[in-house]
């Protein structure tokens, strides 16, 4: 991190602030003291108000127990990029932020100094967090930029001033905080509304663009071939096998040309926990853990995904709840069910109240079982899957389906 003097901490981010013996600038960011590396800057959130002691046992600068938390960490976030050189590139969507952060990120990495946000790091902490990773040589810096509401993409640009902005998809996330489909084009707007004149907007073909001082580049559906759990995207081979990754990629790879940056021949990605991880079960199975959240369009890519690896095997989709979908979230549950049947799901669990759409609207699923919580949906999945299946785990972050991937998981371990 490009260090910051504790006299300039105390003026960012008023508060409780404890500093070392002998400290006089910070080196680092933290807000977990298990993480805590000799110089950092303790900032205590929530229960971390009781780790100041050990932060600074473990080597921290100083431990600030904030009037204001996220003020504060936009302050900081904010000073050291202002400090920072690097060009940044801000990722917003409806689904596939994360993996096209990730993507990028291994794109980048070969031929610059590239910071990424770590996991889904995409909010008022999680943005501060990851520019306060930057350094005076870091030359690319890739940002996942929230959206729960009006203003937060614009807040958030206003800290980190992205110069590319990547819009992935837009489908209905979030309606309960946005009301409609238009208010969720509004809503990731922000990011290009955004942009400095001369910098470059990545938006899907039919996104509404009124500035005629950026760039654009508008995607489409790329190109892709498929081969040996290989796909080649534009002269790359990445080490994705689904559509919908194919599509970040392309996203990713409209980002890596913005920045300049020559494109690899072959690259390798390691992708974010939970979103489409492929892990063996017993008897030649597959299980898909893509539970770490959905919507209605990351739901329809992930039953494409099961239908494509199952191959010859039975289709077990195990769905929870899609959240904050607004008046129309039955709608939304029993169209899945529906599609679930379409693509030859042979046995649907349903988990969460929501998730009892998906049972009504999969008629033909020959065998269909609701369940009321993550808990219990972890027994009966053992109870349901067989030796050779292909299991998808789905559902918004609420519902903790990966508790359900994990039981199914620990079997073949």
């Amino acid at each position: 991190m490009i260090p910051l003097a504790l006299e300039e901490i105390r003026e960012l981010a008023p508060g409780e602030l404890t500093v070392a013996d002998a400290a006089r600038e910070v080196t680092g960011v933290r807000v977990d003291s298990r993480k805590i590396e000799p110089g950092d800057l303790f900032v205590a959130v929530g229960l971390g108000t009781g780790f100041q002691e050990d932060a600074l046992s473990r080597g921290a600068a100083a431990a600030l127990i904030p009037d204001d938390a996220f003020a504060a960490f936009a302050a900081l976030g904010r000073a050291v990029r202002k400090r920072s050189r690097a060009r940044v590139v801000g990722i917003t969507g409806s689904t596939g932020k994360t993996s096209t952060k990730d993507i990028l990120a291994a794109l980048c990495a070969p031929a610059a100094r590239t910071v990424a946000a770590e996991a889904s790091f995409n909010n008022e902490i999680g943005v501060p967090l990851t520019l306060c990773r930057l350094d005076t040589d870091t030359e690319v810096c890739i940002l996942e930029l929230a959206m729960r509401g009006f203003g937060q993409i614009a807040d958030l640009c206003e800290i980190a001033r992205p110069e590319i902005g990547v819009i992935t998809n837009v489908g209905p996330a979030h309606l309960e905080l946005v009301g409609s489909l238009d208010g969720v084009l509004r809503a990731k707007g922000e990011l290009v509304a955004a942009l400095p004149p001369g910098g470059t907007a990545i938006v899907p073909a039919d996104f509404p663009l009124e500035r005629d001082d950026i760039d654009v580049v508008r995607l489409s559906e790329p190109e892709v071939a498929f081969e040996d759990d290989r796909a080649e995207i534009g002269g790359v081979s990445f080490n994705l096998n689904t559509r919908h990754q194919a599509a970040n990629a392309a996203a990713a790879l409209a980002a890596l040309d913005a920045l300049g940056l020559p494109r690899p021949q072959r690259i390798d990605v390691e992708l974010s926990r939970w979103r489409g991880e492929e892990l063996p079960l017993p008897g030649g199975g597959l299980l898909i853990n893509d539970a770490y959240n959905a919507n209605p369009v990351s739901m329809r890519a992930a039953l494409v995904q099961l239908a494509e690896r199952a191959g010859g095997r039975r289709r077990v989709a195990i769905l929870g709840d899609m959240a904050e979908l607004g008046p129309d979230a039955e709608t939304f549950h029993r169209e899945i069910g529906e599609l679930a049947a379409s693509q030859g799901v042979e046995a649907l669990v349903a988990v969460g109240d929501l998730a009892r759409g998906y049972v009504e609207g999969a008629s033909g699923v020959r065998v269909t079982r609701w369940i009321p919580d993550a808990g219990t949906a972890a027994a009966e999945a053992h109870e349901l899957v067989e030796p050779g299946d292909c299991v998808l785990v789905k559902a918004s972050r609420a519902v903790g389906l990966e508790a359900v991937a994990e039981a199914l998981a620990a079997v073949n371990a």
